[in-house]
């Protein structure tokens, strides 16, 4: 599909002013007052986070109504601002895992910088880190280390592998755990492994500390008490391996690569049409398959060839089965294919780029799309998934950095001089 002329303008959004109000030098507002309460409404998250997986779990928080304060480092910030420059010079990654946060520029290394932690804690519910390993105990903030002074806060941790065994202190980034996780050895062609083309790991990692973090939030409620949450990105991306390991069992074959068709359902996968278009279509069961090849590929008896009589032997006799279906779609349009299997009640999509996803006709029908401020001006934003009438999600503005710093050390009682104080010994950006 062409690229929209320009972004989806989705929903009318509140934070028009945003660019104008950077401008003229204000803050922009981190809150509005819902029309109904949200979910998390009056829980305050701190977050020492950089690169995906942190700021992934406390955008969800922030979704669902979270104050969500953000401690960068002055002058670079999280890294992730410098990945790429592609949003009208913001970096993707952080476009999308920042909105609706407070961003408090703040040297954990400076003296003074603590002092301002410390004012901060009895404020805040959830505290989450991914810094490096062991980084969070040498500043004094683990879970053992606060809970005495603060019953009531939860604190997760985020990392690569742990807080103990043989690699509990070594680095991990998104690829090498897709890798240490057996991904990378099922996804791709028979020729060559693949990653996956989104960061499916530090996304795992994310979602898991977040659901654990509302289950904490929960237990609290009956407890009184916090409790520590600690989310190994290893272990998220096992758990997300469960299908293609139990294939493995007992030290069976496992699935072998293959590329964007399905290793042991078929036919599942791409298929291309006439005119050069692909279609990517899936058989599930036994009656699918009679249906199919009765009303797509006009060939009733290939449904009780014994190469093709079950999902197994489909599987086996693959390459056999491609060239056939191929030899139909030959002599059809991608558009024409898609109708015959809508027709057939067969599942089927198409394999869409980017800018198919921007201008997809059922986000644009659904109405998914709103618009969010930035220190560049408003951008796209889709809507989080799953939620419904009983409140609106929270949809504010991406922060720069440091943006909210001086807010915030006033809400703490820090006076002009106190600030410049700060300032003068590098633990608060200017």
């Amino acid at each position: 599909m062409s690229a929209p002329a320009r972004p989806p303008e989705g929903r009318a959004s509140s934070h028009g002013e945003d660019a104008a109000r950077r401008q003229e030098g204000n803050p922009v507002p981190v809150s509005l007052s819902p029309a109904a309460p949200r979910p998390l409404d009056g829980i305050t998250v701190l977050s020492l986070e950089h690169a995906i997986a942190a700021p992934f779990c406390t955008r969800q928080l922030a979704d669902l109504g979270a104050r969500v304060i953000k401690i960068e480092r002055p002058g670079t910030g999280d890294f992730a601002r410098g990945y790429d420059e592609r949003v009208r010079g913001l970096s993707s990654h952080f476009v999308w895992t920042n909105r609706s946060k407070e961003s408090l520029a703040l040297d954990l290394k400076q003296d003074g910088a603590r002092e301002v932690v410390e004012r901060l804690l009895p404020r805040v519910d959830v505290l989450v880190q991914n810094l490096a390993p062991g980084a969070a105990d040498r500043l004094g903030l683990s879970f053992e280390a606060l809970h005495a002074r603060h019953p009531g806060l939860i604190v997760c941790d985020i990392s690569g592998y742990g807080d103990s065994g043989p690699y509990r202190d070594k680095k991990a980034y998104d690829l090498l755990i897709q890798s240490e996780g057996g991904f990378l050895s099922v996804t791709g062609t028979p020729d060559e492994p693949s990653k996956a083309g989104a960061s499916v790991a530090d996304i795992a990692a994310g979602m898991y500390a977040y659901s654990n973090i509302l289950a904490a939030l929960l237990l609290r409620a009956t407890t009184g008490k916090g409790s520590r949450v600690d989310v190994s990105m290893l272990e998220s991306m096992v758990e997300w391996m469960g299908y293609p390991m139990y294939y493995a069992f007992d030290g069976a074959p496992p699935p072998p690569r293959s590329g964007a068709s399905h290793a042991t359902i078929y036919p599942y996968g791409p298929f291309p049409a006439g005119d050069g278009g692909i279609v990517m279509l899936g058989l599930q069961n036994e009656r699918e398959w009679r249906v199919f090849c009765e009303r797509v590929l006009g060939r009733a008896e290939l449904a009780g060839d014994p190469r093709f009589d079950a999902n197994s032997r489909r599987t086996e006799h693959r390459s056999a089965l491609r060239e056939i279906i191929v030899e139909v779609f030959a002599g059809m349009t991608a558009d024409q294919v898609m109708a015959a299997l809508d027709e057939a009640q067969i599942a089927n999509a198409r394999v869409n780029d980017m800018a198919g996803v921007w201008s997809h006709p059922q986000l644009a029908a659904r109405q998914r799309w709103t618009r969010v401020g930035s220190p560049a001006g408003t951008l796209p934003a889709l809507l989080p998934p799953g939620s419904g009438g009983a409140y609106d999600a929270r949809m504010d503005s991406i922060p720069a950095l440091g943006e909210h710093t001086a807010a915030i050390l006033a809400e703490l009682g820090y006076g002009e001089q106190d600030v410049e104080a700060l300032r003068a010994a590098g633990a608060v950006g200017a």
